[in-house]
């Protein structure tokens, strides 16, 4: 297994991310019907999305695969836990790693970890998540690719980081070092009652775009450098449970929060599936 891990980590290295992302971007905006509808059949099959779930029942229904892709649920398909205890997970997914951050550093998988305050670009924030809590849930191409807020907050900033585009798959988290801190990503820092928390939205290959639900589509295009918005006079407050951005393609969702804010954390192991809304611990 660890030799399969490395060849197919390496050949992550010889690929044109960019390229690759960008030619899906355009396959996921065709409008042609017959093409589009081809899309939603084949790849939703394969993926084994659950159409149950969808609000919108008809192809029909869809201009795009991409529409199909960031499909709203159900108001019933989820329930967000309604305990003002509860911190609840930001989307759907598999728990990639979770516990404690370890000084400044971030477990990404057995024997990786990787530096806080490069995963959010030295964010003024980074002192108060020393020694705290994360979550980080790995999307796949079933999952629902809508995120939302783990509690509610006030938006503080938004920083968008350039990187490359390495999949998330699991073996690439065994693998590659510092992968979510070389990765494209968009940091959202909000404000709680608990002290700051951050949802960082991890890019990836064929993952063409990154968009939030107050400042839309963020990339593309792909920056070149790093750009940080202040947006703590915007009156941007959004409660738990609401939606805070989506992926258009799968890829991986971190959450965290200071020491202070958590008194203790779900049972969750690496590879535990999980549902928007559900409890991933107990706030302070």
């Amino acid at each position: 297994m660890r030799l399969v891990d490395k060849l197919l980590s390496g050949i992550q290295y010889l690929l044109p991310h960019h390229l690759l992302s960008a030619l899906v971007h355009a396959f996921m905006r065709i409008r042609f019907a017959p093409v589009k509808n081809l899309q939603i059949r084949v790849v939703g099959g394969l993926a084994g999305v659950d159409w149950s779930e969808a609000e919108r029942q008809s192809l029909a229904d869809y201009a795009t695969f991409n529409d199909f892709f960031t499909r709203e649920l159900r108001a019933d398909a989820r329930t967000v836990d309604p305990d003002p205890g509860a911190l609840v997970s930001p989307s759907d997914g598999r728990i990639s790693e979770s516990g404690r951050i370890t000084g400044d550093r971030l477990l990404q998988a057995k024997g990786q970890h990787y530096s806080l305050r490069a995963l959010l670009a030295n964010d003024p924030a980074c002192s108060a998540f020393t020694n705290g809590f994360f979550h980080t849930i790995y999307l796949s191409p079933r999952d629902y690719h809508r995120v939302h807020m783990p509690l509610a907050g006030v938006l503080q900033r938004m920083t968008h980081v350039p990187g490359r585009l390495f999949s998330v798959a699991p073996y690439n988290v065994r693998e590659i070092p510092g992968l979510f801190a070389r990765n494209e990503r968009v940091v959202s820092i909000f404000e709680t009652s608990h002290g700051p928390m951050a949802l960082v939205l991890v890019g990836a290959m064929l993952v063409s775009s990154i968009e939030t639900v107050w400042a839309g589509t963020i990339t593309p295009p792909r920056g070149k450098r790093v750009v940080t918005g202040d947006w703590s006079r915007r009156g941007i407050q959004l409660d738990k449970g609401q939606e805070m951005g989506r992926f258009n393609m799968g890829s991986t969702v971190i959450v965290m929060l200071p020491p202070g804010a958590v008194s203790s954390l779900e049972d969750f192991a690496p590879g535990d599936p999980v549902e928007m809304g559900v409890r991933l611990g107990r706030l302070c």
